[in-house]
C-alpha cells in the first residue's frame, strides 16, 4: 500500500517491506502533526484575535492541553525508534556480522566519481591491497596480485555490481576519498561510506533482473512520442517475411521503432536494460550526478556463470 502510494521504487528485498512500513507509518505520523499543529495555529490565531480580546490578559491561558499533545508526540516517537526502529537495526547488523557459509561477501570501494566492486574470486578470501599500488586506469583499489597469492584470483569492477538471488549478501563500503553514500533503492539499503572505515550492509535479494524488468515492461503505442533511451524488447518481433526485426533483450532504437512501424506492427512491449542501479545518494562533488552503478542481480547458475566469465577476462 505505502509502495503504491508514496511512488516507491519496486522492492526486490527480503527486509524492503519493513523498511517500507516504516516509512509509511512516519508519514502518517508527519500528516498527523502538520494537520493537528496547522488546526490548533487557525483555532489560536481565531481564538485570540485582537477584536475579541482588545485587552491584553497578563495571565495567559491556564489550560495544558498542548503539553498533553506534546507528550503524546514524543510518547509515539519513541515508540517508533525503540519500538521498530533499533530492533531492527540490531537485526541488521547482527545480520552482517554473521559468518554463514552461505553468505556472499564483496566489497564496494567509493570515489570520485566511482563505484570500484571487490569479488574476493574462488578462494572466498578478499586479496591484500596496497596504496601505493594504486592506479586508476589499471588497478583502481591497489590489488596487490603479485605479493599476494591469495589476491590472484579476486575480481575487480567499476561500477558494477552482480549478486545471485536468494542469497545473504554483506557488502563492506568504504570510500578512497570523500563522504559517498552506497545506495540500492530496490534493495531499500543506503549506507554512507566513511573515510577510513569499512561498513557492513546487508540484504538479501528476491527477484531477479529479468523479474524486475518485467514488472517494469510496458507497451508503447507506435509512433512513440518519446525517445526509447535505455530500452529492450521483451519479446522477439519479425516482420511479414519473418525476418527478424528486434530480439528479446535488444534495445529498441529509433530506427528499431521505424523498422517495426514499415512492417505493420503498432505496438511494441519494452522494458528497462538496466532495471535497478546504484546510486550516490551523498553530494561528493561536481561530478555527483554521474556516480551511478548497474546493479545486475542473477539466479545462482547465472551469478556462477558470470563470475567464471570475469575470471576469464581478468
Amino acid at each position: 500500500m505505502f509502495e503504491k502510494y508514496l511512488g516507491l521504487p519496486i522492492n526486490a528485498s527480503e527486509h524492503g517491506a519493513q523498511i517500507d512500513s516504516l516509512i509509511g507509518w512516519v508519514h502518517v505520523l508527519m500528516a498527523v502533526l502538520f494537520v493537528g499543529w496547522v488546526s490548533f495555529f487557525l483555532y489560536t490565531i481565531f481564538r485570540f484575535r485582537r477584536s475579541a480580546h482588545p485587552k491584553a490578559d497578563h495571565d495567559g491561558v491556564k489550560s495544558h492541553a498542548s503539553s498533553y499533545l506534546e507528550g503524546v508526540v514524543v510518547l509515539i516517537e519513541v515508540a517508533l525508534l525503540i519500538g521498530i526502529s533499533i530492533p531492527f537495526w540490531s537485526w541488521k547488523v547482527s545480520a552482517a556480522t554473521t559468518d554463514s557459509p552461505d553468505t556472499v561477501k564483496i566489497r564496494v570501494i567509493a570515489q570520485q566519481f566511482a563505484w570500484n566492486i571487490h569479488y574476493p574470486g574462488p578462494d572466498g578470501i578478499f586479496g591484500r591491497t596496497n596504496i601505493k599500488l594504486v592506479n586508476e586506469q589499471t588497478n583502481p583499489i591497489g590489488l596487490d596480485r603479485t605479493g599476494d597469492p591469495q589476491a590472484k584470483d579476486d575480481l575487480i569492477t567499476i561500477n558494477q555490481l552482480h549478486v545471485p538471488v536468494n542469497t545473504p549478501i554483506v557488502c563492506e563500503v568504504t570510500t578512497k576519498d570523500v563522504i559517498h553514500s552506497f545506495a540500492l533503492p530496490v534493495m531499500r539499503v543506503k549506507q554512507d561510506t566513511i573515510p577510513g572505515m569499512s561498513i557492513p550492509t546487508y540484504f538479501v535479494a528476491t527477484k531477479t533482473s529479468d523479474q524486475l524488468r518485467e514488472e517494469l515492461a510496458r507497451t508503447v503505442a507506435l509512433p512513440a512520442k518519446k525517445k526509447f533511451d535505455g530500452m529492450v524488447a521483451m519479446q522477439d518481433y519479425n516482420g511479414p517475411d519473418s525476418k527478424s526485426i528486434v530480439k528479446a533483450g535488444r534495445a529498441v532504437t529509433d530506427a528499431v521503432a521505424k523498422r517495426l512501424l514499415d512492417a505493420g506492427i503498432t505496438e511494441v512491449r519494452v522494458g528497462p536494460r538496466v532495471p535497478a542501479e546504484i546510486a550516490c545518494a551523498q553530494l561528493c562533488g561536481l561530478g555527483h550526478y554521474r556516480m551511478k552503478g548497474f546493479f545486475t542481480i542473477h539466479d545462482k547458475a547465472g551469478y556462477q556463470a558470470w563470475l567464471v566469465e570475469q575470471a576469464e577476462e581478468q
